[in-house]
């Protein structure tokens, strides 16, 4: 089993999880209106509310290059 730490995951992926939860907003609210920054703020701290530091994944999901 791999360790990753969860915030350098959601730092490498920033955009593209800004983009997604957009994406997701726009699907199953659209008509909400929203501040798109503050509704990620919200969303990374329910993330490492309920995440660990560090988070057990298996090696499956991991390549290292």
């Amino acid at each position: 089993m791999a360790r990753i730490k969860i915030e350098k995951v959601v730092e490498k992926l920033d955009r593209e999880f800004k983009k997604a939860l957009d994406d997701t907003m726009q699907e199953f609210a659209p008509d909400a209106s929203y501040d798109q920054s503050a509704l990620f703020r919200f969303f990374l701290r329910r993330v490492y509310q309920h995440c660990s530091t560090w988070e057990t994944i298996p090696d499956s999901a991991v390549n290292v290059t």
